[in-house]
């Protein structure tokens, strides 16, 4: 009886005899940081969003070009300078907001409890994942709305605009830090709402329960703003890129603040925004005096 010859085909990690090919720690470094875009970009997660805000309406192409050093160093410098007005903004609105929910009642108004109960209601249905691409359309949809708003408030035009679940960009003729980074800080959605409320109380007369309802779907607006908008941030967009990166957090966190600190002034009855800006320059020489005070110690 003949004999058949079997081909034995070992997989590659279980040959022994095949040259090992040594890799350095460089190697190892890039790989993981490629296994890391891979599993943040890859498509069940819908990544890979791309927000071009300066492309040529010719080609569509986004083209991104690192900044040079000198203007690195000084958005850094400037970044930098911004942190103590960051920490005094938060510091201020934090004080004002529990000022006003223990001392004056603010917790109690049916305003903040309709618009928590929006915000709640968001987060709930953000992290559950229910419809999840139908809000990550509608999210990149206001996000290069803004855009295409900010650009035509700078006197510049559109060419171009994508939008879909997958991702989004605009091709435009203008682009600077203000139509970069407004879709951070700008929750369209919101003034959307706002807008729509404005012009149906011009128009007609509106129930009674009606404020209710605005301020529980402007809660539900508004954090869907700011969720959408940190889970897009991480995933390496140009917008924030091209400005240096740090920059512009710094810069999307303090808007934010300011936007949140303006629209507890127009809920809560017993603020103003003239007693917030107060407070901020009392509690900024306050935090200087206590700076001065610490380093005359330490010399």
């Amino acid at each position: 009886m003949s004999r058949r010859r079997k081909n034995l085909d070992l997989p590659k990690n279980k040959s022994r005899n095949k040259a090992r090919v040594r890799h350095t720690f460089m190697d190892h470094i890039r790989d993981a940081s490629h296994r890391a875009e891979l599993v943040a970009n890859r498509p069940a997660n819908a990544r890979s969003l791309r927000h071009i805000q300066a492309a040529l309406a010719e080609d569509r192409l986004y083209q991104s070009d690192d900044l040079p050093i000198l203007n690195r160093m000084f958005r850094w410098l400037i970044a930098l300078l911004l942190l103590p007005v960051c920490f005094v903004t938060s510091y201020t609105f934090t004080g004002q907001f529990s000022n006003a929910t223990l001392n004056k009642g603010f917790w109690f108004s049916r305003e903040f409890w309709f618009f928590a109960t929006g915000a709640l209601m968001m987060c709930g249905w953000f992290f559950t994942g229910l419809l999840r691409r139908q809000f990550l359309y509608l999210y990149v949809l206001g996000h290069e709305l803004t855009h295409a708003i900010f650009v035509f408030l700078h006197l510049g035009w559109v060419s171009d605009m994508k939008v879909s679940s997958e991702g989004g960009y605009i091709a435009t003729n203008k682009s600077n830090l203000l139509i970069s980074l407004s879709p951070y800080f700008f929750p369209f959605w919101s003034m959307v709402l706002l807008l729509v409320y404005s012009i149906a109380a011009r128009l007609t007369e509106m129930p009674h329960y009606t404020e209710q309802v605005l301020f529980a779907l402007t809660g539900a607006t508004w954090t869907f703003h700011m969720l959408w908008t940190l889970w897009m941030i991480p995933r390496d967009q140009p917008d924030l890129r091209d400005n240096d990166t740090f920059f512009s957090l710094v810069v999307i966190y303090l808007a934010n603040i300011i936007l949140l600190s303006a629209m507890l002034c127009m809920s809560a009855k017993s603020l103003t925004w003239h007693g917030f800006c107060a407070s901020w320059c009392i509690n900024a020489e306050n935090i200087l005096r206590l700076a001065q005070g610490y380093v005359s110690q330490r010399s």
